[in-house]
């Protein structure tokens, strides 16, 4: 049975369930930033996925791509540049991060991993972030 790893609500917002994922909204307002979990027990690798799992995974990644630049629209920072990364080092459970980047944003042109400080949204924004992603994602 699939249970989200503790992590993941302190550091992010449900946006919803698309047909193989737990979609999430990254808690960090210097990036629009969305996660992707596998709704597959235990699963912690991409291999512990079906050849069709995978590949519906990487059809919500676009569409994630797709509510990322949404976000950004709707925050007044379109992107310039799609970021996919499945690390888990930190958090075990599979998960893709789908990060929209920009020249000038706080890690361009590096990776946002271990870079400052994870910034909360203001509530407008983030009820503007959330929905922007929900209306992408068709949620």
């Amino acid at each position: 049975m699939f249970e989200l790893h503790p992590a993941f609500p302190p550091t992010s917002h449900a946006l919803g369930e698309l047909a193989l994922c737990h979609a999430r909204l990254q808690a960090d307002a210097r990036y629009a930033w969305i996660v992707l979990i596998p709704r597959i027990a235990d699963a912690r690798e991409l291999e512990d996925l079906t050849a069709n799992d995978r590949a519906a995974l990487m059809e919500e990644v676009v569409r994630a791509g797709a509510a990322v630049r949404a976000v950004g629209q709707a925050l007044g920072r379109p992107m310039e540049k799609l970021n996919v990364g499945q690390l888990g080092n930190l958090t075990p459970q599979l998960h893709v991060h789908v990060v929209g980047r920009r020249a000038g944003d706080p890690a361009w042109p590096g990776p946002v991993w271990g870079v400052g400080t994870a910034q909360a949204y203001r509530a407008e924004a983030l009820e503007t972030a959330l929905a922007a992603a929900k209306a992408a994602l068709a949620l």
